[in-house]
């Protein structure tokens, strides 16, 4: 686009921004504030890649500068960086794509379904998912009384370090196949749904899901959510590339794909935690059922808290804290 025709295009919207940081107009909402704010500093990010060294990107770096210091005077980043990217980064940014996560779990889900179907309808379709070798060996660990056999074999410290290292790369894999048009995010959904839902009823048709549930959701709660989690992310890479908006495809692309980064980045401690989980506590297979239910109870909200709820909470705020200032512009 030509400068003379996005500085045309945009040039109301900035004046209007411009009254509101000179404290000449007030009739605007948070929602409304909030939306104008953020699309400046697009425009922003559009002028500094298209006419860097314009009046117009000078313009515009000016009244995001200005906005910037006027809405966050009062918040101290630089030694609290790490702390704020979790608490108030993340979360307002985890707001936006709600949808992209409902997308993620429904297909999860819905393939979790098939796979258990499938499994339940044709004798050899666990075999061909979870193969033979896991098969057998569960079944003969089902015949010497310890189904869950499997998670007490390996040494606490290596199976901890093993399976967050397996996790973690089973997240970036979801992430980064995103990049086929989101394509390849919905396919490991899918793939991960399947064999979860064979798993499940393979446990079922033995007479044994309640102690599976009760066992390998211990870890499984969070380990589970983060993947389908990480496959959000991974649409959000893809409708980048399909859905450019404004931008051209290539900005588009870098934002999306630095968007899915940070919520991959926000699940590996939710890895770790569940990798502990994994090799030190799954194993415990004696523990009181009402201890299991509380793990994976408190395991589940955390997840719906961290990435549903408190993302809403988080916006709100910000909503709040853009009204604050400009009642005082």
């Amino acid at each position: 686009m030509r400068e003379a025709a996005f500085v045309k295009q945009n040039k109301d919207k900035w004046l209007r921004f411009e009254n509101v940081l000179e404290g000449n107009q007030f009739d605007l909402s948070p929602d409304e504030l909030s939306a104008l704010y953020l699309e400046v500093t697009d425009h922003l990010s559009y002028a500094k890649t298209f006419y860097p060294k314009s009046k117009t990107t000078q313009y515009l770096n000016y009244l995001a500068s200005q906005s910037h210091q006027k809405i966050y005077k009062t918040k101290r980043e630089s030694s609290r960086r790490f702390i704020t990217f979790f608490t108030e980064e993340f979360p307002v940014l985890m707001y936006k794509y709600q949808k992209q996560l409902l997308l993620s779990f429904a297909t999860f889900l819905i393939f979790c379904i098939i796979g258990a179907y499938s499994a339940a309808t044709d004798g050899a379709y666990v075999r061909s998912i979870l193969g033979d070798g896991y098969v057998n060996m569960t079944l003969e660990n089902i015949q010497n009384n310890d189904p869950m056999r499997v998670y007490k074999e390996m040494n606490e410290v290596e199976m901890f370090m093993g399976i967050t290292v397996n996790n973690i790369r089973v997240a970036l894999m979801a992430f980064i196949l995103g990049i086929l048009f989101s394509i390849g995010s919905l396919y490991m959904m899918m793939q991960n749904g399947v064999m979860l839902g064979s798993f499940q009823y393979f446990f079922y048709d033995k007479g044994l899901l309640w102690e599976s549930v009760r066992t390998i959701w211990i870890h499984g709660t969070i380990e589970i959510s983060v993947i389908i989690i990480a496959g959000a992310a991974g649409l959000v890479l893809g409708n980048g590339i399909l859905f450019p908006g404004t931008y051209t495809r290539l900005e588009s692309f870098k934002r999306s794909m630095k968007d899915g980064l940070k919520i991959v980045v926000s699940t590996i401690p939710f890895f770790i935690i569940a990798g502990f989980l994994e090799g030190f506590v799954t194993r415990h297979t004696e523990m009181p059922d009402w201890l299991a239910i509380l793990i994976i109870g408190i395991s589940l909200l955390l997840i719906l808290f961290y990435y549903v709820v408190y993302p809403r909470i988080a916006y709100k705020k910000q909503l709040h804290r853009l009204n604050e200032r400009t009642d005082h512009f």
